[in-house]
């Protein structure tokens, strides 16, 4: 079966047994559209002058792709997805906020009503603590389980957003693990990493001589994840131009190699991701509305780490023991994570447990701790081999930074001046970073003692 199918969405009723939500309908009270009224079914819809939307406006005064309202189980998020002219409420325009049942939003130059109804609506909420390699429990990420557990099975386009860390990779992964396309191949690509010149030759492929150092006949991604998943990573980066070539391949089924005279049929699921609003992308011109829609039949928002910190303690414990940890994390560490405010989400807080394991804040396994006495690492035994490229070098850098600071911290005894002086920065520089490490200077000194 392709990927490439039917985009019409058909809405499946939530279970009675899910998440409660208010009935929410969008009314139209001024405007071209006025009389007009939308349902808001699975929690979200959006409003634009763009076709894919779930209240379709006439009046030209509103972006393509406007605003977005989310229902929560006792509040109603509205959030401007960068248009031109800005969502007001109450007079004031608003970038994300909550509002009142009943509010009123101005669009351009027209009105829509928050209306509540009667009955209350449902979506589903899986008993899953995890999914794949996704880790969890709080209500947000069980919702997201109950949505892959009915998405994975098919083969239907998703496409991922969410901030830098919150783990869209994870997610890809694990829907292609829950696919019947499991054992076929998972490629996945950073479109953000790829020089434009090359962009349409990774994608396709290319024929000797295509042009200069095409020297052979060379398979693009396409190709290779034929029967299986490819995962187009930071779709956002993808230009304008090469936009349209991967629209077309989406919309026939096929590709073209670089320098080729005929076309290929293909077999592959997408999964794309982002951590750019790809609606404002749309609304700024940068990112066609057509391919959006096209990707965006299942869209996937993954929440933040601050907005589910009771999942803090069990992210936590499952690192500590899939880095090598033994026995449990100490109470008083749990209790220091929940102070942080982890602005680079779900890996962020990864990479802090492997630096604390590291540095001897917590314990490793005495496997462990043997293998490390026995055998000093060279750099490859350093290389974090089991992440991707960015984010292993993300991981070495912060790695890095937290051994330099302890070291220049300990060199100075604990004196924050001197050690920004060796370092060669200022003293707030210095202050930021070490808390951002999670490193204090008087624990440096104590450790000297």
């Amino acid at each position: 079966m392709s990927d490439f199918i039917d985009d019409e969405t058909t809405r499946v009723p939530a279970d009675a047994r899910g998440m409660r939500l208010l009935s929410v309908e969008l009314v139209v009270v001024d405007g071209p559209d006025r009389g007009k009224r939308v349902v808001v079914h699975g929690g979200s819809a959006r409003i634009g002058t763009a076709e894919g939307n779930d209240l379709r406006l006439a009046d030209r005064t509103a972006s393509r792709v406007h605003c977005e309202i989310r229902v929560k189980p006792s509040t109603i998020l509205v959030r401007d997805l960068g248009s031109t002219n800005g969502t007001l409420s109450e007079g004031i325009r608003i970038v994300e906020a909550e509002v009142p049942t009943g509010a009123t939003l101005r669009i351009g130059g027209s009105a829509v009503r928050i209306e509540i109804g009667d009955e209350p609506a449902f979506v589903d909420v899986s008993a899953l603590d995890s999914f794949g390699e996704l880790v969890g429990s709080s209500l947000e990420m069980r919702r997201l389980y109950a949505m892959l557990e009915r998405v994975s099975p098919t083969a239907t386009t998703v496409l991922v957003q969410g901030e830098t860390g919150t783990g869209k990779d994870v997610v890809a992964r694990a829907i292609h693990a829950a696919s019947p396309r499991k054992d076929a191949p998972f490629v996945p690509i950073d479109c953000g990493a790829i020089p434009e010149n090359l962009f349409e030759s990774e994608l396709f492929g290319h024929v000797r001589g295509a042009f200069s150092g095409a020297v052979n006949d060379r398979k693009g991604v396409f190709e290779e994840a034929d029967g299986g998943t490819l995962f187009l990573d930071e779709i956002g980066e993808l230009p304008l131009a090469t936009q349209a070539k991967l629209l077309r391949a989406l919309e026939t089924r096929s590709v073209r190699r670089v320098g080729s005279n005929t076309a290929k049929p293909v077999d592959v699921r997408i999964v794309a991701a982002t951590n750019r609003p790809l609606a404002q992308s749309v609304n700024e011109g940068t990112f066609r509305e057509d391919l959006y829609y096209r990707l965006a039949v299942v869209e996937i928002v993954l929440p933040p780490l601050r907005s589910r910190r009771e999942d803090v303690p069990l992210l936590a414990r499952h690192f500590f023991t899939m880095l090598g940890g033994a026995g449990e994390l100490p109470q008083p560490f749990l209790a220091s994570l929940a102070q942080r405010s982890f602005p680079g989400n779900v890996r962020e807080l990864r990479n802090f447990i492997e630096r604390a394991m590291l540095l001897g804040t917590i314990a490793p396994s005495p496997a462990r701790q043997a293998q490390m006495v026995s055998a000093p690492p060279g750099l490859e035994d350093l290389a974090p081999l089991h992440l991707p490229l960015k984010e292993a070098r993300d991981q070495w850098t912060a790695s890095f930074e937290a051994v330099y600071v302890r070291a220049v911290l300990k060199k100075t005894r604990g004196n924050v001046t001197h050690a920004a002086e060796l370092a060669g920065v200022s003293r707030r520089f210095m202050q930021r970073l070490a808390a951002r490490l999670g490193i204090k200077a008087a624990d440096v000194d104590d450790e000297m003692d």
